[in-house]
Formats: structure tokens, C-alpha cells, sequence
């Protein structure tokens, strides 16, 4: 079973991820920012990654820290779970619907870290949680990883349904890169190594 636990406690934060990837969906978070839940809920039922998190951040200050160093360890738990990557698919891609909402997303997990992120808001926040940092995340997580992430935001009105689309086509992107391929016995890299 490919899973992982990660752990990072910091003067700011305490963050506890536990994933499996080929798991069912099922999801217990709790990082004390609504929306965010909201969405590693969403992250992890379209993925069909079964998620354990805990995040307790210096929301006293913004919910900054919190979401930053949760995407990092995240990422982190993806990659010690996706150990030496061997016959894994390695890319995965999804354009995701969400009512007028449209979104792009593509990852390579080639162990290059990088963001490539396009998408606008129009209110500061959704929820509890800044839109600004939407785009943090998924950068940490790309660094913990050792992920190529590209998001693109095609289309949409409501902010609401602008994050939702993005997290739900990550997901996809996600469970179609880590999905093992029967044809794939090595690594998936000329190189040899990931």
C-alpha cells in the first residue's frame, strides 16, 4: 500500500498528513479554516486519496502559515508515499466543470518542483480563507512534492466555484499521474531516476 505520515510542528504551526494513495476517498481534516476543509474534502473524494489532517496554525495572525506549511507537508506525504515513483503514470491532466467555472490543471511528478498557476478572484476571501493563498498552496505542495503543477483558470464568475474547480481538476490531474501503469516497470524517466 503506497502511504505516508509527515509531521512538522514550528513556532506557527503543528501539521500532522497522513495519505494513502490508492485509498477510497475518505477524508478527516481539521485545520481550522472552513473552507480550506472544504476543499481537501473535495481533494481527496475526487482523487480517491484517503487523507488524515491535522492543522493547528497561528490563525490569531492570518490563516498565512497554516495553509502554506499544510501544502508543503501535504506534498511531502505525496512524495515518501510515491517512494522511488517506479510504474507510476507520472503525468496526469483535467479540465473540470464547476457550473460557469472552468479549470485546467496538469502535473508531472518528475521530481521538479514547479507552479505555474493563472487564475484570478474577485473578493479577497471565500470563507475564511484568502484567495491570495490558493495559489500558495499549491505551490508549497509542488516543493514538497517535487511536482510540476500547472493551474489555469479558464473560465468563471462565483469564487467559490473558481477554487472548487481548481482543487477538483488537481485531484483528477493527481489520481491520473500517481496511478500505476502495467506496462511501466521501471521508472517512467530516460534518465533512470526521478
Amino acid at each position: 500500500m503506497r502511504s505516508a505520515k509527515m509531521e512538522r510542528n514550528t513556532s506557527e504551526t503543528k501539521i500532522k498528513v497522513e495519505v494513502v494513495i490508492d485509498g477510497e476517498g475518505k477524508c478527516t481534516v481539521d485545520t481550522g479554516v472552513g473552507f480550506l476543509d472544504h476543499m481537501l474534502n473535495l481533494f481527496s473524494r475526487h482523487g480517491m486519496f484517503d487523507l488524515e489532517i491535522s492543522a493547528k496554525g497561528d490563525l490569531e495572525v492570518d490563516e498565512h502559515h497554516t495553509v502554506e506549511d499544510l501544502g508543503f507537508v501535504m506534498g511531502q506525504a505525496f512524495d515518501k508515499a510515491l517512494g522511488e515513483r517506479k510504474g507510476i503514470t507520472r503525468y496526469g491532466f483535467f479540465l473540470l466543470p464547476m457550473d460557469e467555472a472552468l479549470a485546467q490543471v496538469a502535473v508531472d511528478l518528475g521530481g521538479r518542483p514547479y507552479l505555474q498557476y493563472i487564475a484570478e478572484f474577485r473578493r479577497e476571501k471565500v470563507g475564511e480563507l484568502s484567495t491570495e493563498l490558493v495559489r500558495d498552496f499549491f505551490e508549497a505542495f509542488a516543493r514538497g512534492c517535487r511536482a510540476n503543477v500547472s493551474v489555469t483558470l479558464l473560465a468563471g464568475e462565483n469564487d467559490h466555484h473558481k477554487a472548487e474547480a481548481i482543487f477538483k481538476a488537481f485531484a483528477r490531474a493527481m489520481r491520473s499521474a500517481c496511478e500505476m501503469d502495467a506496462r511501466q516497470k521501471g521508472i517512467p524517466s530516460t534518465k533512470g531516476e526521478i
